[in-house]
């Protein structure tokens, strides 16, 4: 490991050295919903394979309970309350130095695919203008075919701009965008790096009829649901066989994960036996499925119970691309799992920190404390997630040793992220202008399209309810 290693740090000067990097995400997947953890209806059999080809992480986190949290996360290294993106829909800030602007300045292709929701638009995803300074265009994506939020099949998405239909289903559509781009940037001889973001198994829920046939005793929305997981496992199918046909899969790092816990109100259930859902801090909230793949890199696959979270994906790319330590913003969050390609490296050195509506957790290896807001005072959780994973017994009064000093761990990590909301990290000691956290359909810009998009069935119900 050593030498690949030394590779990348002279990346510059030894030539094929650099690795691609793919960055994937489900949205709303929970836990559970792999055929890996013998879920009860759904098969994924190419995610399947690529967690015995790879590094399955068996405690991953998301960066925050729900969507546009954990996309800032992944740009970013940090907490997300760190960056401005308080919960679903709000903007990331400028000031913050990003995963793709690194990734672009040391010589990378950029491009991203799919749900974006970065840049306070919130709604059902529409096409994303051209001139939007806080698009992937306005983060350091040199290509983009994205919407602002969840896309459904036959879904009207932005090429940089310019509004696109669609035909199929959205993850297929995302993965056959990205290996387009892929395949240019192989054939210019080029590093890249690409990010999809799927806007599946988000609901409205909209699948095939043979993608959904084998739910036939579920519901009609838990058909659709998990339909659409199974055409989602199949664009994963697509993806690596379009890098094994370009040959460049062997030194592609696909790192596959989901942006929060899983849905409630189906059944079987999405979380795989955690504590609650998607919105929650405990880990039916925050666990998700997690996955790197990496030839070249994780030459043994195994299975990790190491803890790790999007908070880590920046850091540890910033050490496989050989990318300046100036590329990240302190403080980081995160910390490189580029020991953990190799081997076990034992307990976690660095806590991991969550703060979501006035909601805060940290979790220390085996032990996380949650710390809830009351109407008289705030109430703490503590419990050891080695033993009890689906967080039924409540430790706080029985180990006061370990929930005091994890006490000063969350009180310091929240101090932390306090500085960073009100601007402290940035050069100018403070945020700048941000957009506004609105809906699509109250933006002039969007008006000329309406009386065309009442006519599509993802757009005509939000307008009609909008108008109410």
């Amino acid at each position: 490991m050593r030498f690949i290693f030394l590779l990348f740090t002279s990346a510059t000067w030894v030539v094929g050295a650099v690795p691609n990097v793919v960055l994937v995400m489900a949205d709303d997947q929970g836990w559970g919903q792999t055929g890996y953890y013998n879920h009860p209806v759904l098969k994924t059999p190419h995610l399947d394979a690529m967690a015995r080809a790879g590094l399955r992480f068996d405690r991953f986190y998301a960066g925050g309970p729900v969507c546009s949290p954990t996309r800032a996360t992944v740009l970013t290294g940090r907490t997300h309350d760190r960056t401005g993106v308080f919960d679903h829909g709000y903007a990331l800030r400028k000031q913050e130095k990003t995963l793709s602007v690194a990734m672009k300045k040391a010589g990378y292709a950029t491009g991203h695919f799919g749900k974006w929701h970065l840049n306070g638009l919130r709604g059902p995803g529409v096409p994303i203008f051209k001139n939007d300074t806080h698009g992937p265009g306005g983060f350091g994506f040199d290509e983009w075919v994205s919407v602002t939020n969840f896309f459904e099949r036959d879904p009207l998405m932005s090429r940089k701009g310019k509004f696109e239909d669609f035909k199929g289903d959205s993850s297929e559509i995302v993965v056959e965008e990205a290996l387009k781009f892929i395949g240019a940037k192989v054939k210019a001889n080029k590093p890249f790096f690409a990010v999809l973001w799927y806007g599946t198994p988000h609901s409205p829920w909209v699948a095939s009829d043979a993608d959904k046939k084998n739910f036939a005793k579920l519901s009609d929305k838990a058909q659709n649901h998990y339909g659409e997981l199974v055409a989602m496992d199949r664009s994963i199918g697509t993806l690596r066989k379009g890098l094994r046909d370009l040959k460049v899969a062997r030194n592609t790092l696909v790192w596959f994960t989901s942006d929060n816990g899983g849905l409630p109100g189906l059944q079987p259930s999405t979380t795989g036996g955690l504590r609650d859902f998607k919105g929650s801090m405990y880990e039916g909230g925050l666990r998700v499925p997690a996955i790197i793949e990496w030839p070249a890199g994780i030459t043994k696959p195994r299975i990790t119970q190491h803890p790790a979270g999007a908070v880590d994906i920046f850091p540890t790319l910033a050490e496989v691309c050989g990318l300046p330590k100036a590329s990240m913003l302190q403080p980081q969050d995160g910390m490189s799992l580029l020991p953990l390609f190799a081997k076990e490296i034992g307990p976690r050195t660095k806590p991991l920190p969550f703060r979501s509506r006035n909601r805060l957790a940290i979790i220390d290896n085996d032990y996380k404390l949650l710390l809830f807001p009351g109407k008289n005072d705030r109430r703490l959780e503590l419990y050891n997630l080695a033993a009890d994973i689906a967080e039924r017994n409540n430790l706080i009064k029985s180990k006061p040793e370990i929930a005091r000093r994890m006490r000063k761990q969350l009180e310091a990590s929240n101090a932390s992220i306090e500085a960073s909301k009100s601007g402290k990290d940035y050069p100018e000691g403070k945020v700048g202008p941000q957009p506004p956290r609105i809906f699509w359909s109250d933006m002039k810009a969007y008006q000329p399209y309406f009386e065309e998009w009442k006519q599509r069935p993802e757009y005509g119900y939000w307008l009609k309810r909008r108008k109410k």
